[in-house]
């Protein structure tokens, strides 16, 4: 036995740390507000309190339903620190998803802004009923429900500013990130506090994060790729400057204003920012490592952004459930196609359809292993048993999906991505949820949503649709009739009617000669 304990704080009392430490270093910024570590703490501390106050605590989940702001972020660490795990929620996507995943996590408390309040109250009303909650509204209307809203300040400051952490054991819940807003039944991606610490320490050290980080997070915090950003700066002791959404000219403006260094983006913004009219004017020389993932990065887009921003630029590949490569800047001239080799303490191999293991250069399925796996899909064992693969000593690993290729120097290739997943705009967005929609239409005989290229978004869905005999539906039509009963990003951009789908001897659709066949088409 070790003469001296070695304790292990997870991430609410390594935030406690850094209030004792760095207590008047900057720590949150949201426009023209900020919050010092101290200020932070004792913020975080209050909703633990209130939450507390509330019976809600270890082994409970509260649904965060928020635009991005300072107090989303008090309001998912004070989570934390209360000992309960926290459900980011895709604003975006479509009521009755949202409803369906309160429901999965079975949720005791949500925390919603003034625009999401109404969405939360609506959902009590129709069809099947949500959890009693309690309800924590950002400045919120006057609610008719017979579950009020809670003002949130009023919640907050009513409690002491005294530190306040929950007993939490390493394998409790952080947090549940849905991996779709889908119609039907989603997967909530569940994360230990273990795991998640382990995480962000691995990604800070890939990603070249440090004290003096100042990152831009202008993504949707309930992403996981804006949770990339959020705890690495956190454990690094840096600050975090938070955007209540994209605009490329605003992104500039704060870059120059705060002395960003760091930045998690997607290919999409990226792309916005070079060909923002304000870039010639605007001053970015403080950036240091600017992280992109969640789509392809082309080779052109790539060297452009390395070369107009003058700093390190690393892909990143991944997914939520637990998988993470990265190409370092140093090896991007050489290997620019790659997705770079896996973060220190993840494996990876590349299976046959047989699940042997495919040579080098061969095309095949990607699985990984590693301390920061999820530790499974939330009530879907069914899910967690297909993502499963066992090797030869017994151990677990997990499925991507994903088809890759990894060259004789250990570097990973994407040759397909996740079955059939659109990525749009950094989003995951999943054909059949649209395509459930869409065949509901009464003259639908058949249908099939692909990504297609598009300039703006890096994908945007498309319908490619066979309609029943005599039908007198127009593309137009259809597409409008669609996109009035999806979420906002998953509507598609075009319809296309056709005689017939391509399948395979055994009846399946071949979505990759669909995809081959419109790849010109950006709608």
């Amino acid at each position: 036995m070790a003469w001296f304990d070695a304790p292990q704080p997870l991430l609410p009392e390594r935030l406690a740390l850094n209030a004792r430490w760095l207590g008047d270093k900057t720590a949150l910024v949201d426009g023209d507000r900020a919050r010092t570590w101290r200020e932070f703490d004792a913020a975080t501390s209050r909703v633990a309190r209130a939450l507390a106050a509330s019976g809600i605590g270890r082994g409970s989940r509260v649904v965060v339903l928020m635009s991005n702001s300072l107090e989303m972020v008090e309001v998912m660490l004070g989570t934390l620190r209360a000992g309960a795990c926290v459900v980011p929620l895709n604003v975006a996507v479509a009521d009755a998803a949202v409803g369906a995943m309160i429901r999965d996590c079975g949720a005791q408390a949500v925390f919603a802004s003034r625009e999401h309040c109404g969405r939360v109250d609506a959902l009590s009303g129709a069809g099947p009923g949500l959890p009693e909650l309690v309800r924590i509204g950002l400045d919120p209307p006057v609610s008719s429900s017979r579950e009020p809203w809670i003002d949130y300040e009023a919640f907050r400051d009513g409690q002491k500013a005294e530190a306040f952490l929950a007993d939490l054991a390493a394998e409790d819940e952080c947090n549940i990130i849905y991996s779709s807003g889908t119609t039907g039944l989603p997967k909530g991606i569940v994360h230990t506090h273990q795991r998640r610490l382990d995480w962000a320490l691995d990604l800070a050290i890939a990603l070249r994060y440090h004290s003096g980080a100042v990152t831009l997070c202008s993504l949707g915090l309930y992403s996981n790729i804006s949770w990339v950003g959020m705890l690495c700066t956190f454990v690094a002791g840096g600050t975090i400057v938070v955007m209540p959404a994209f605009s490329a000219a605003a992104t500039l403006a704060t870059i120059e204003r705060r002395q960003i260094t760091h930045g998690a983006m997607v290919p999409v913004q990226l792309q916005r920012l070079l060909d923002d009219p304000a870039f010639a004017g605007c001053d970015v020389s403080s950036l240091e490592t600017v992280m992109c993932c969640g789509s392809p990065l082309g080779v052109a887009l790539k060297q452009r952004a390395m070369t107009a921003f003058g700093c390190q630029l690393i892909e990143l590949y991944g997914l939520t459930e637990g998988v993470v490569t990265t190409l370092a800047p140093e090896d991007v001239a050489r290997k620019p196609d790659s997705v770079g080799k896996p973060m220190p303490g993840t494996d990876l191999r590349i299976l046959r359809d047989d699940d042997s293991a495919a040579a080098t250069n061969e095309a095949g399925e990607i699985v990984s292993r590693g301390r920061i796996v999820m530790a499974g899909y939330h009530n879907r064992h069914d899910a967690n048993a297909e993502a499963t693969w066992v090797d030869e000593q017994g151990r677990k690993w997990l499925r991507t999906g994903d088809i890759g290729r990894l060259d004789d120097e250990g570097f990973l290739y994407i040759v397909d991505r996740k079955k059939d997943m659109i990525l749009s705009g950094g989003q995951n967005i999943y054909p059949a949820d649209i395509e459930a929609v869409v065949s509901s239409h009464p003259e639908v005989a058949e249908v099939a949503v692909i990504g297609v290229p598009s300039r703006s978004w890096g994908e945007t869905p498309l319908a490619v649709v066979v309609t029943r005999e005599g039908a007198q539906i127009e593309p137009d039509d259809l597409r409008e009739w669609t996109n009035a009963r999806v979420g906002r990003q998953q509507r598609v951009a075009a319809v296309v009617l056709r005689d017939s789908l391509p399948r395979n001897p055994n009846g399946k659709i071949l979505k990759r000669e669909l995809r081959r066949e419109y790849a010109s088409q950006q709608p």
